[in-house]
Formats: structure tokens, sequence, C-alpha cells
């Protein structure tokens, strides 16, 4: 890619406008691009170059002033809520948003994490890979259960996309026909080590509707001939996938949808440009652009599309629409229904077990496997849910031998001590859920009335809590963990619950606030992801889901947006938009 890529002023009326450059904003501007409409991607932080700017890779972490631990004074002054994320150090902190220049507010007592990477890529280049399809169990969830509104998409509507992403991405994972949780175009999967298939057979003797599986990861273990001519290579298994990946072994927009995009030459892409508003015309009803606030200079300009698809995040899109008030949306753009802002979700990891594994002194793994194991949500359909709570959870999970990483923290000193850190400990196994959250109205975004960021714009003010409904999940998820642990033989079992340090936001999977649905008086989006209100405008990311499922949600961005791109397409070419 070439510097003549990058724009500032333009006079052009674009065939499509994509807000933002993540995930979601990778795929539409690839789609736009390769059915040859001229696309202008707009993407409110910096430039970040493949390879060139991974300015972490590859740095062991004596290579870092604190042994890749943050400086506090700069957590404290830049990175209170980013330096809750797991993949928060100092080899990948420019990666991630700075909180003292993207303020929120939240409800009182109400905590929320909101994770945020503001570059050409957006959390594409952090995000942790996992990649599942939903199932018709997940999209008629609340139908069958009356929580929420009904998918206006089934499996058979999306199954295709699924595959077409799925080749292009590189999905790895091991075909296992669970009706909970359906197959994708696989890649090999990853190896098990030798005490994990133990346990793997255990699960299958005592909890047979229970598999333990690979976990599914959009990382090249066997590249097709598509991912070579991409420029990507096979996973190395080093596990430092936030850092950057020069191999572009791992799915991004940088390694995959964006150089695809650009060998077109039809996209165009405007860096530090923080998006303000949507331009609505009144008389046409439609959207003719977006309104644009310079990130360092703070001067003002606009960009024009025949259509315009937001793809800047759950949050960030809906502040987006809400931030754009009209006299036909007085309370935001296409929210004739209301709801836009409501029906917030996210993930919840609040529990989990581990216990000891005997045996297997003689096994060990190498590589870092950059995935670990994976068992589907058991309590998939109403018939299967507990008494106390309804919808279910997954568990991730993997086996692993104590190393030097973590008897350094055990009493001991002199030369028998460090010599001891030099050889593997035990083996041990661990669980942890990730619950699927209820829609509720309740939960919520929305314009701070009196407070603004450094643009000018209202601050998102965020109220949101986990319900009695996830706190009861979390709670059995542990006893059930233990349960099944201390059931296959594992010794020393212990269980915990933390969603009370881990509150919404942090799975960062948060989705909902413009959801689809079958009526326009109770969603935002139709069954292409397109408004209700306007018709040339779509939102495409996890702002249009209604429900969260168990699953990890990006590989559902990503074949919602290749669908809504190509109904987008067709309609243009027969005069609809």
């Amino acid at each position: 890619m070439t510097d003549e890529l990058y724009i500032l002023q333009s006079s052009e009326v674009y065939d499509a406008i994509v807000v933002g450059s993540g995930i979601s904003g990778g795929w539409a501007a690839k789609e736009f691009c390769e059915h040859g409409l001229n696309t202008l991607m707009i993407e409110r932080g910096r430039v970040v170059k493949h390879r060139e700017d991974y300015i972490g890779e590859g740095k062991g972490p004596w290579e870092f002033p604190n042994r890749s631990k943050v400086n506090n004074l700069l957590v404290e002054q830049q990175h209170k809520i980013q330096k809750h994320c797991y993949a928060f150090t100092d080899a990948t902190k420019h990666f991630f948003g700075n909180d003292r220049d993207l303020p929120y507010t939240t409800e009182e007592g109400k905590p929320f994490h909101w994770i945020r990477g503001n570059q050409l890529g957006g959390k594409s280049l952090l995000w942790h890979r996992q990649s599942y399809r939903l199932s018709d169990f997940d999209f008629a969830a609340n139908k069958a259960d009356g929580h929420g509104n009904d998918w206006p998409i089934r499996s058979k509507d999306i199954n295709d996309w699924y595959s077409y992403v799925e080749k292009h991405a590189g999905i790895s994972g091991s075909k296992e026909n669970l009706p909970q949780l359906p197959d994708s175009e696989f890649l090999p999967p990853f190896e098990m080590s030798v005490p994990e298939q133990e346990i793997q057979k255990r699960f299958a003797q005592h909890y047979p509707d229970r598999p333990m599986i690979m976990g599914r990861a959009a990382h090249l273990t066997k590249p097709t001939q598509l991912h070579m001519q991409q420029g990507r290579v096979q996973c190395q298994a080093r596990n430092e996938c936030q850092k950057g990946c020069s191999f572009g072994a791992y799915f991004s927009t940088q390694s995959s949808t964006l150089p695809a995009a650009a060998q077109t030459n039809n996209l165009s892409i405007a860096p530090n440009s923080v998006v303000h508003s949507l331009i609505y015309d009144e008389k046409t009803k439609r959207v003719k652009g977006v309104r644009v606030i310079d990130n360092d200079d703070l001067s003002t300009r606009e960009y024009y599309a025949k259509v315009v698809f937001l793809c800047a995040s759950t949050l960030g899109s809906t502040q987006i629409l809400l931030n754009t008030k009209t006299k036909s949306f007085p309370n935001g753009l296409a929210n004739s229904s209301g709801v836009l802002g409501h029906y917030l979700m996210d993930h919840n990891y609040g529990a989990g077990a581990g216990g000891r594994l005997d045996g297997f002194e003689n096994e060990y793994y190498s590589g870092r496997r950059p995935t670990g194991l994976y068992m589907p949500n058991f309590r998939f359909k109403p018939s299967r849910y507990s008494k106390k709570y309804v919808r279910g959870f997954s568990f991730g999970a993997s086996a692993q031998r104590d190393n030097w990483q973590g008897m350094r923290y055990n009493q001991g000193v002199g030369a028998d001590f460090k010599n001891k850190l030099t050889h593997p400990g035990g083996w041990s196994f661990g669980m942890y859920a990730q619950g699927e959250m209820l829609p509720r109205y309740e939960n919520q975004v929305s314009l701070h009335p009196t407070k603004t960021d450094k643009w000018g714009m209202p601050l998102l003010h965020i109220n949101c809590e986990w319900s009695k409904n996830e706190i009861d999940m979390m709670h059995d998820a542990a006893d059930l963990a233990a349960e099944m642990l201390t059931k296959i033989g594992l010794k020393n079992v212990s269980s915990y619950t933390s969603y009370k340090d881990k509150p919404p936001g942090l799975a960062i999977h948060e989705v909902g606030t413009a959801r689809m649905g079958h009526d326009p008086k109770d969603s935002v989006l139709n069954n292409y992801n397109q408004t209700h209100d306007v018709a040339n405008l779509f939102v495409t990311d996890g702002a249009s889901f209604c429900s969260t499922s168990t699953q990890n949600p990006s590989l559902t961005y990503m074949a919602l947006t290749a669908r809504a791109v190509d109904y987008c397409v067709k309609e243009m070419k027969n005069q609809r938009l």
C-alpha cells in the first residue's frame, strides 16, 4: 500500500463511506472495493502500517524498562481503564486508547470498562481471535424464552456468508457436528497436549453431552494459496499476537482485508478523522455523508457518499447516531423506535475452577499455542436451562505445567530454589466461563447532557450492570466447573467467582444498542443491517446484535458485514438506493 491512499480534503461523492477500520470496517471496505465501488474508509485514529508499525513485536520482556509492565504514573494518567485488559502491556499500549483523551461517564455504582483501539485496523490488532458460528438455537433464543426481540435471521440466511469469510480469514478448528456450535470451513486445528487429550477422554466418558474441543481461532495453521497470495504465512505459535504479527498469521485488517481493498485501486482512507455526525437530507430522507473533526488540529471537514456503513464499534456507531439530531429524528438518527442506545450487552467471564492433574511428568509442550480448549454451551435451549436462570455459558480451558513464571512466587532462597525454577513442576487444568447476558432495555448508553470531549462532542454515558440472572449463572458455572473437574479425577479443585471485579465491557464483546429486528417499532435495523428509517444507512458491527449467545462475536461481524454489502450493492444497481 502507498501513501496515495490517504486523503484529507475531498469534494468527491464516493459510492460508499465506511466509518471504522476494524474487523467490520475492513470487511466492508474490501467488499465494496471488490465490487468496483469507489470507497472511502474513515478512521478516527492514526495510520498503522503492517509490519512497519508493530514496534513491540519480537521483543523479549527484558528489552523493556519494566519487563513489559507499564510505568505506574503513565497508567494512572492515561490508561486507568485500558490497564484492565489482559492484553495491555508496555509492548502493546500504543494500540490502546488514551483514557485521558477519551472520557465517558457511567451511572454511579455501575462501572463499565470500555476498551478501545483507535487506529487503522482498530481492535483487529488486539482481538483474541476466537471464531465461532452462531447456531439456530442462538438466533431463536430470544423468541424461545421471551427475553429480547426475535433475530430477523436464522442460520440459513448467513451460513454461506460464514463460509465466505472463513475461507478468506482462515479459521483453525475441528469438525464436531454439534447442534449448538456449527462447524466452519476449517484449517487444521492446533494440537492438544497429552494431558489435555486425557482430560478430553475423561469428559467424554463422564459428560458425553459436554464435549471438550480445541478452540477455533483465526490463525493460519496451514495457509491456503489464497492466504499466501495475501502475503500471509503459517502461525509461528509465539502467542504474542497483540504486539502485531508481521507473518500475517492471524486475521487482522492490516494483514488481510485492507490489502485486498487497496489492490483494487478503489480505496481511499481518511485517518485521524473523528466522525461527529452524519449529514441527513430531510427531502430525500437519505444520508449524504459525514461531518468530521480532525483528531489533531480540531478543524472540520465533510465527506459525501451514496451510502454509509457504520462500523465504528458497538458504542462508537451508536454515539454517532445519537449525536446526529435532525428535525425528523430529534433523539438520534434512525431512532423512530426509541430503542437506539438500549439493550447493551457483553459476555460475563466471572467464574471458573481449576485443579491439579497427577502424572504426565514426562510430557511437555513446545511453542506457545495461541488458543486453548473450548466446551460449547450445553444449556443451549430452554429444555436445558437451569431452574435458577435462563440461557447458558461456554467454558474456555487449558492444561499447563508449573514453570518459573509461576513458581517464582513460591517461598525459597538460594541455589536449590533457583535450580528448582529451571525444572517444570506439576500439571494443572483450569476452566473459565463465558456467560450470556440478557438483552435488557435498562442497560443503555446515552449522550451526557452537559459534558463534552476535546472535539466538543457530548460524552457517552453508560448505564449497565449484571442482572441477577447473570450473577446466578456465574455462581452455577463455578460450582459446575468444580464438580466436573472433581468427577474427572483432578485433585485440590477450587472454584471462584470474579464478576464483581469484571464489570461489563471488560470482555470486549459489547453488542446491542442498534439492534436488528422484524418490526421498525422495536428495532433500528432490518435483516440486512439496513436502518429501517434511512434506506442508505447500514450498521454492521456489534451494535446490530439482538442477543450475545455464548460464542465470541467477531466471526459473525464479518459474515453480517459481507452479506450487508452484497445486499447494498444489488440495491444500488437496481436503483433502489
